[in-house]
């Protein structure tokens, strides 16, 4: 076949390519089967019951529905210098670089040669017999190439590199979401530490005036003293009780610098002045498992990479097919010292078409690619169920330690009545001080564990609150 004949064929071949060309691989949407989907995932929660919990949308800053200036701004203060969301900003900028790499594949490569140096061609490489003498050798060159783009391997690529940039930026909001519950959390336990000391610091006078009571009974001769031991064993023991309130709120507060990028020594202990237990000022609103589902940024994270995954088998199939670039080349190659002569002036365009036979290997590639959509499904599915999950534990147990700090409120109640009665019968005489003993130590225990769960439901609250996904967004609630 001619030359000419061949550069014709070739030519057809392009055209003929450039005709029929098309984006491999498969379109992306959310699969039809996947948890997502399901009826039950977009339905309310089973255990929103209760006056305490609503079906309103939960807020974009949540923990302002506290109404506490000062949580505010260790909010505000953990979200602009927590080391964890300065990496996860880093990680984002990152992803967005790559994003514009992969971008600028769709544009034409340009380049540029400059040589100079001093050798002896071989003769026989241009057909001649003799020896070529020594000379200095120059090349000025600009080259250009573009990539045609016929079965969407570069489209693909772009769209890989965008879904992964999306789930970066979602795993950001996943750790400014952990940041701020911490915080929350820190912030909680803090006052409770200091609220559960105030109670346990109660209970301690009352045995004390119990103590003294005592004491001045057995002064009279109506007491014994074995009744003033045993009111001293519970002195000792409730005061015994206030270090551990006093560790658990350094605890806290330390956790607290930590997460606002600061040590502890740079955080003064005035900069916690919370005196009484955060109370909301309204009912939990919670909404429903589809607005969960939008909210919650892991959900996000886990559907972006499912989607990058998807297009990553378009760039996988798209290696099957040939890869044909359009080139030119412009400039001066020869001796030294004659460049820019007509006689070293060079030139040249055209297309390329190059074709790797599609081989074991790089079938085994797209079917790597679809194994790994496949596991991203699988990963997506798994995160939308502990979603669901987390949620329903959290309205679970908020909802039973609801019911549990009723009954311990009407049993505090009921213990002191009791301890205010057995107290006024013996000083009357009508019944031996070891009854009040006993009825002040059953009223210090009910106090305590009044306190605890009090605790332990503004716990659950930040849980449920952690659960629901809320936190990240950004603006004005």
């Amino acid at each position: 076949m001619k030359p000419s004949s061949i550069l014709r064929s070739l030519a057809l071949a392009a055209a003929l390519g450039l005709a029929a060309c098309t984006t491999v691989g498969p379109n992306y949407t959310v699969p039809n089967n996947a948890a997502a989907r399901r009826p039950a995932a977009q339905a309310g929660f089973v255990e929103a019951q209760g006056k305490a919990i609503s079906l309103d949308p939960l807020p974009t800053q949540w923990w302002r529905l506290y109404r506490s200036a000062e949580l505010d701004a260790l909010v505000e203060q953990a979200i602009a210098a927590n080391t964890s969301l300065r990496a996860a900003d880093a990680h984002l900028r990152s992803a967005a670089a790559w994003v514009a790499r992969v971008d600028a594949e769709h544009d034409p490569h340009v380049g540029a040669v400059v040589a100079v140096k001093r050798a002896r061609e071989s003769g026989e490489a241009f057909l001649l017999p003799e020896r070529l003498p020594v000379v200095n050798e120059g090349e000025l060159a600009v080259q250009a190439s573009y990539q045609l783009d016929l079965w969407g391997q570069l489209k693909r690529g772009e769209e890989a590199a965008e879904a992964n940039l999306q789930a970066v930026e979602a795993a950001q909001d996943v750790a400014r979401v952990s940041v701020v519950a911490q915080t929350v959390q820190a912030y909680v336990q803090i006052c409770h530490a200091q609220a559960q000391k105030l109670v346990a610091a109660h209970a301690l006078d009352l045995q004390e005036r119990s103590l003294a009571l005592a004491e001045r009974m057995l002064e009279v001769g109506r007491g014994s003293s074995s009744e003033v031991l045993r009111s001293q064993g519970l002195v000792q023991a409730q005061r015994a009780s206030l270090p551990r309130f006093d560790a658990e709120r350094d605890a806290a507060f330390y956790r607290l610098a930590y997460l606002l990028g600061r040590l502890p020594q740079d955080l003064p202990a005035s900069a916690v002045a919370c005196a009484t237990p955060l109370q909301l000022v309204q009912a939990v609103p919670v909404g429903d498992g589809t607005a969960l589902l939008k909210r919650r940024p892991d959900v996000r994270q886990a559907e972006r990479q499912l989607a990058a995954a998807s297009a990553r088998i378009g760039v996988a199939t798209a290696e099957l097919y040939p890869d044909i670039r359009l080139g030119a080349s412009l400039g001066l190659v020869g001796i030294a010292e004659h460049l820019g002569r007509p006689a070293t002036q060079s030139f040249g365009f055209g297309s390329l078409l190059s074709w790797h036979i599609p081989d074991a290997g790089a079938k085994a590639r797209v079917k790597m690619a679809e194994a790994d959509a496949q596991a991203a499904l699988a990963q997506f599915d798994g995160v939308v169920l502990q979603a669901m999950s987390e949620t329903e534990t959290a309205l679970s147990r908020y909802r039973h330690d609801l019911e549990r700090q009723a009954s311990l409120h009407e049993a505090r109640d009921q213990a002191a009545a009791l301890a205010d009665q057995q107290k006024r019968f013996v000083e009357a005489g009508r019944h031996p001080y070891a009854s009040s003993l006993d009825a002040q130590r059953t009223l210090a225990n009910a106090e305590a564990t009044l306190a605890s769960n009090d605790e332990q439901l503004a716990l659950d609250q930040v849980r449920l609150f952690l659960a629901l996904g809320g936190g990240w967004e950004t603006g004005e609630p």
